[in-house]
This record gives C-alpha cells, sequence and structure tokens, in this order.
C-alpha cells in the first residue's frame, strides 16, 4: 500500500490504529535545508489481505489496501541496502551530491556516486592506467524514442570535442552518452545540454530509463501513436521535485507544457497511488527499488527488444489502421550475477490489455505495485522481474488491478515478431526520406563524426537513435538524396548492402576501459570477434549473406542485451567469455548458458563445429538459434568434444580470388579503410555487379 496512503488512514481510523497487530511508525526523512520533506506513515508488519477494502466512516473515500504476502512476525526492522538510506536522506536527490561537486577533489564520495545517476551520469576511471585514478564522469542524454532534435545533435558534438574524449556513442536503449567529462566542467556541459533541448535527468538511477519505440518516422498512424504514447508515458514518469534544475542551472525551469492527460494522470489519487502533498507523487522519498524500463512499439515491429523491458507497451488497431487500445507485457530484464542461479534475464509475459484512454493510468499503477513490493534490501533482486518470479502473473495482475480500478481485458492476438533495423533509404510517408546508418557499437568518430555533423548541419536534420545503436537521419527532401548518398560514402557511411550481415545485428556495451564492472572486452573486442567468426563461416561453407545474431558484454548486468542473442558472448573472467546459445532472429526467445570461461583464443574451437552442424544439418531457412534450441545443447556439447575439424568437402565454396600479390594487396588496403578482409570485399564487388547485371542497371 501507497504510504500516503497509509497515512490518510490513520488519521481517519484509530479503532484501525489501536489494533495491537498493526505498528504505525513515522517516517520524517531528511530535513537539512528543505521544504520538500513530509512526514509519512509506515504500515509495517501489516496483517492485511492484499485485495482487502478499508473504508473510513468519516470519509467518503475507498481505498484498498495493498501489501506483500504476510512476512513472519519480527521485532527486527526491515533490513534495507546501503542505496536506499543515500536516497532516504538525501532531501530528493540533492545532498550530499550538491556539497561534493564544490570541492577540488576530482572525484565525489560513495553516496553521491549513487545518487548522480539520477542526473543522467556516472562515475569512472580509466582502467587501462596504472597508478592514480584518473576520475571522469559519463553523461547520458534521455531521448524518448530516440528523437534527437539538430540542435540537440550539434551541442552533442561540440560538446564531446571540448569536454569528452572526441566520440559519442549510441546506446542500445536510443540515448547518448558522452564519456571523460571530468567533474569541474560537468555542470557547464549539463547545463548545455539543458538549454539545447536535451536533459539527462533520469537516464540512469531507480527511477524509469528512457522509453524506447522504433526510430523509423514513418508517417503512419501506429507509429505516431506509439511514439506519442512513448513520450507521454516518460513524462509521466519524470521526476517532479526540480532536484536537477536546481543542481545544473540553478533553479530554472526548461520543461516543456505537458499535455494534459499526462498531468490529470500524475496527480489521480483515485485508488491510493500517490504521496500526498508531496515533491515526488509517484516516486517519494525513495524512488523505485531498482532502475524500470519501458518500451512502447506497433505489431511485428521488435527493433525496441520489447520483451526485455519491465514493462511493454504494443499498439493495437483496428481494421482501419486507427489505434484502440495495448497489449501490455511485464517481467522482462537482462542482469544477473555470474554463478548465482537466483539471479537470471526474464522475458517479459502478457498481463493484458487496455483502451487507449486508460494507457497512462496502467502504467502507474505497475509502476506503484513494484515501488511497494519490490525488495529493497538486496538489489540483486530488486527489479520487477524477481517480484513477478515470486508472485505470479496472476497475483501481480491482481495487485495491479488494485492501484488500476479496473480488471484487465485478456491480451489481443498479434502476428509473429520480426526484428526491424530501419537502415538505408526509406520513404516516411510525407513526400520526405529518412535514411537509417549502421554505425559499428554506436561509436560516433573521425571521419564518420565529422561528416555526419556536416551533413545534419547543412541540411538541418533531425536525427534519432536506434535501439541497436544506428543512427537515422530524418525529414530529407528527395532532391537531397544523392549528394547526402555521396557525402556519406566519402565519410565511410555505406549503405547497408555494403556492410557484413554480422554488423548489421550485433550489439557491445562498452566495457573496458572505463566501465568498472567490465570483466573483459567488448566494444574493443567485436570487431575482431565478427571477422573471425565470418572467417569460421567461410571455413565451414556458409555463404557470404548468412548471418546470426551476436552480442557481447563484458560482464553478466547484460546491457547489450546478450541472453537474446543467437551467440551471446558474456565476460566472465580476464580474456574469457561464457557462451549463450538459442535466441531467435525476432528476439522473442531466452538463450541459455552453453560453455563457460571459454578463453578468447579458443573460441573458433567451439565455432566450427557449431557453425559447420548448423550448415550441414538445419531445416530449410532455419535459423542458428532455432537449430541449436531443436537439437539441444547435450548434443551439441557432444559435437563440440568430438570435433576434429572442417571436412574439405564443407569449404567448397570459398573462392580463390587473388592470383597475384600485387592485387590482394591492392585490395586488401582499400579493405582495411572499411574494417574488412580483402576477400570480403573482393565477394562483395563481385555480388553487386552480378546484381547489377541481373538487374539490367547498376545499383547505387
Amino acid at each position: 500500500m501507497s504510504t500516503a496512503a497509509a497515512s490518510s488512514i490513520g488519521a481517519a481510523n484509530t479503532s484501525l490504529v489501536k489494533d495491537s497487530k498493526l505498528q504505525l511508525k513515522t517516517f520524517n526523512g531528511f530535513r537539512k535545508n528543505t521544504s520538500y520533506s513530509s512526514t509519512y506513515s509506515l504500515l509495517l508488519d501489516t496483517r492485511i489481505h492484499p485485495f482487502t477494502s478499508i473504508s473510513s466512516s468519516t470519509s467518503p473515500a475507498v481505498i484498498r489496501a495493498v501489501s506483500t504476502p504476510v512476512k513472519q512476525e519480527t521485532a527486527v526492522e526491515t533490513k534495507r541496502s546501503k542505496v536506499e538510506i543515500f536516497k532516504e536522506q538525501s532531501n530528493f536527490i540533492r545532498y550530499p551530491l550538491n556539497e561534493e561537486l564544490l570541492t577540488d577533489a576530482p572525484n565525489i564520495n560513495e553516496a553521491a556516486t549513487q545518487l548522480i545517476k539520477f542526473h543522467g551520469s556516472y562515475q569512472q576511471y580509466n582502467r587501462d592506467e596504472r597508478g592514480a585514478k584518473s576520475y571522469s564522469f559519463m553523461l547520458r542524454t534521455k531521448n524518448p524514442c530516440g528523437k534527437v532534435s539538430n540542435q540537440l545533435y550539434l551541442a552533442m558534438d561540440d560538446l564531446a570535442d571540448q569536454f569528452g574524449i572526441g566520440t559519442l556513442r549510441l546506446t542500445t536503449r536510443q540515448t547518448f552518452q558522452l564519456h571523460g567529462v571530468i567533474k569541474k566542467d560537468l555542470k557547464t556541459v549539463m547545463s548545455t545540454i539543458i538549454k539545447n533541448m536535451g536533459s539527462t535527468l533520469g537516464a540512469c538511477g531507480d527511477l524509469n530509463r528512457n522509453v524506447l519505440a522504433p526510430a523509423a518516422p514513418f508517417v503512419r498512424k501506429d507509429y505516431l501513436f506509439a511514439q506519442q504514447t512513448a513520450d507521454n508515458i516518460a513524462a509521466l514518469l519524470t521526476p517532479q521535485s526540480g532536484f536537477y534544475y536546481d543542481m545544473w542551472v540553478d533553479g530554472e525551469q526548461f520543461m516543456t507544457a505537458e499535455p494534459p492527460e499526462v498531468v490529470k494522470a500524475r496527480n489521480d489519487n483515485s485508488h491510493g497511488t500517490n504521496f500526498p502533498d508531496s515533491a515526488e507523487p509517484i516516486y517519494g522519498t525513495q524512488f523505485l527499488p531498482r532502475k524500470f524500463k519501458v518500451a512502447v512499439t506497433v505489431p511485428t515491429d521488435n527493433s525496441v527488444d520489447l520483451l526485455t523491458n519491465d514493462i511493454g507497451v504494443v499498439v493495437v488497431t483496428d481494421d482501419n489502421g486507427e489505434p484502440q487500445g495495448f497489449n501490455l507485457y511485464v517481467g522482462g530484464g537482462m542482469g544477473r550475477t555470474h554463478r548465482m542461479e537466483s539471479t537470471f534475464p526474464r522475458l517479459a509475459e502478457p498481463l493484458g490489455y487496455v483502451p487507449k484512454e486508460d494507457i497512462l493510468y496502467a502504467v502507474k499503477a505497475i509502476v506503484v505495485t513494484q515501488r511497494e513490493n519490490g525488495r529493497r534490501d538486496d538489489r540483486r533482486y530488486s527489479r520487477m522481474k524477481y517480484l513477478i518470479d515470486s508472485w505470479g502473473i496472476d497475483k501481480f495482475r491482481s495487485v495491479v488491478e488494485e492501484y488500476y480500478g479496473k480488471k484487465f481485458q485478456p491480451p489481443k492476438e498479434l502476428p509473429e515478431w520480426e526484428f526491424k533495423s530501419h537502415l538505408g533509404w526509406n520513404e516516411q510517408g510525407d513526400g520526405r526520406l529518412f535514411c537509417g546508418l549502421h554505425v559499428d557499437s554506436g561509436r560516433v568518430k573521425g571521419i564518420m563524426k565529422k561528416t555526419l555533423r556536416e551533413i545534419i548541419e547543412k541540411y538541418n536534420l533531425n536525427v534519432r537513435i536506434t535501439p541497436n545503436q544506428n543512427i537515422v537521419l530524418c525529414d530529407i527532401r528527395p532532391s537531397w538524396k544523392r549528394p547526402i548518398t555521396v557525402a556519406l560514402a566519402q565519410g565511410g557511411l555505406l549503405p547497408p548492402t555494403y556492410v557484413d550481415p554480422l554488423n548489421i545485428t550485433a550489439m557491445a556495451c562498452p566495457a573496458l576501459p572505463l566501465c568498472p564492472l567490465a570483466i573483459t572486452e567488448a566494444e574493443r573486442g567485436i570487431p575482431d570477434l565478427l571477422k573471425r567468426v565470418r572467417a569460421v563461416f567461410e571455413k565451414v561453407g556458409l555463404p557470404y549473406n548468412e548471418s546470426i545474431v551476436v552480442r557481447v558484454t563484458g560482464c553478466p548486468n547484460g546491457c547489450a542485451r546478450p541472453y537474446m542473442a543467437e551467440l551471446g558472448l558474456v565476460g566472465d573472467g580476464p580474456n574469457s567469455y561464457q557462451l549463450w546459445l538459442g535466441g531467435t532472429p525476432g528476439q522473442t526467445a531466452l538463450a541459455r548458458t552453453f560453455m563457460n570461461k571459454v578463453k578468447i583464443q579458443d573460441l573458433e574451437k567451439v565455432f566450427e563445429p557449431l557453425f559447420h552442424s548448423w550448415k550441414s544439418k538445419r531445416k530449410s531457412k532455419e535459423s542458428f538459434g532455432d537449430f541449436t534450441n531443436r537439437v539441444g545443447f547435450e548434443k551439441l556439447q557432444e559435437i563440440v568434444d568430438k570435433w576434429e575439424g572442417v571436412p574439405k568437402s564443407s569449404s567448397r565454396y570459398y573462392l580463390k580470388l587473388f592470383t597475384d600479390k600485387e592485387t590482394f594487396e591492392a585490395v586488401d588496403a582499400l579493405a582495411r579503410v572499411e574494417n574488412k578482409s580483402a576477400h570480403q570485399l573482393a565477394m562483395e564487388v563481385i555480388r553487386n555487379f552480378a546484381a547489377s547485371q541481373q538487374n539490367g542497371k547498376s545499383q547505387c
């Protein structure tokens, strides 16, 4: 039950308070130098059934008291994690961060390190350097739907050069990450982002993170409605207490006007969801137990990895394409801890269907259920997926319905999901074009960064970031297509047909050297890894247009969502990886652990038998993930253990393309520019030439 709801009950129901089975305690929060702290009453050790209604004879309101399962009676106060104490004592995420930022030290203390996450930043240090730690800060923006205005893009590009490490990073949640900002520059960088239509508020921390939606700027009712809904959910769950603007722009507000339906849904407390008279009506002083992730999409388009989110929202339309409501999915999450089976990745499962006018109330009810019942004693188990796993979906649905005030309808039937990259040239539907560009591991740097800057600035383009770490240039006039295509090619940004299919779907987290959690390489190691996978494909006779979903992370937290990959590599020791198999191209199946602690130099010993077996024993058009699930891990392990090398006949498709050293060296030099092998580049040229002859015209 909401602590605010408990407070109002306490005043009106004296007989209830006198019950010896209930203990009423008072929480004063942090009162130093603040007008925001309120006194909340907490009902501890409640014996009220989760679905019992309590009515007051002195108040017409009916408040539904919702609790976690009955706990064993104990005199010991419930244990809370250290972060919960930091939040409680922070004056709504201000103290001691406000004091730490004023010191001459290059870093901030433990409490401030936790609190600055709510402002969208992580403290880091360069792990490649020995001796004294070289501290800096990573800033992450918050861009619902991945939308980035022209003004904000140019500002971020400038900040990367002036205050960062000269690169921008596109994340798996459609945001920018800016690395290498030192403490004394934090306020300048933060205020610049805010004043250029951007924000980092809530990009990290124990609250709702960036809300995903398909990045494609299609002028279609369902896509537009999905993006509008993502914007509204992001606004609904944005902190309200002003700590962000107090810290970085001296209290000046830069928030745009909110839709009235968002304000109405946030303020509604008809079902005991809010903290009355609080600076944070939804979050209170403690915010959420852990980070919280939401994604919105349309049927078939799984560019957002829908089932990995705490809440998945899918637009449901009628036969005319008019949005009618939403299917809701709950309980997804990727994080886990090595060798702790009690931690695990999990896919979201169906919760129900709601009409379109109810979506904000339903989302708020889910968030409040997690706020009130998620674990706050051990952060490893604080995500909503563990609450649902413990309760079961039926009980979770019943509790959410108490806060929602209605019953969920059964979910509507939907078509199968597909991964859609939204790369290449496409029509928006309004006479203009968009161009999706592949960016390896989302790292924008060097000539690519300079080229993008020039194009975006010259044509005054807005952009969008995709959940696969790529970038979309929007609102392009057809007459601009040719000069933009030429400029992009000169900057190394090639059409997707010229990019290795393995790279198109691959993802990696930043990992070393800046992430403090990384055990081994990810972003820096994936280019070589993908070349090795392609080389094995060629060795066993798989054609160049064949691909699998490869994702790599430096630790088990799963920031690049490796547990949805057909081949996931998760760092579990210096230069070694845990291998996960069984995800599918449509991102609807959870991978499973296949092998532990495979040294990076030994990967081919596993790849060769797996890929050869897939090639020789697959069913028609069967994906690698589906193949591994059908054959089973026990049989696959047997194949790996008995492997004696690729039979010579398996490489009959591998063509010898070079008859003289000079030709090879010339092609190899060109290939290096595109981070490819000479063989790969030569095969692309031959393939594209053949295609142009078949079509009777050259391909651009």
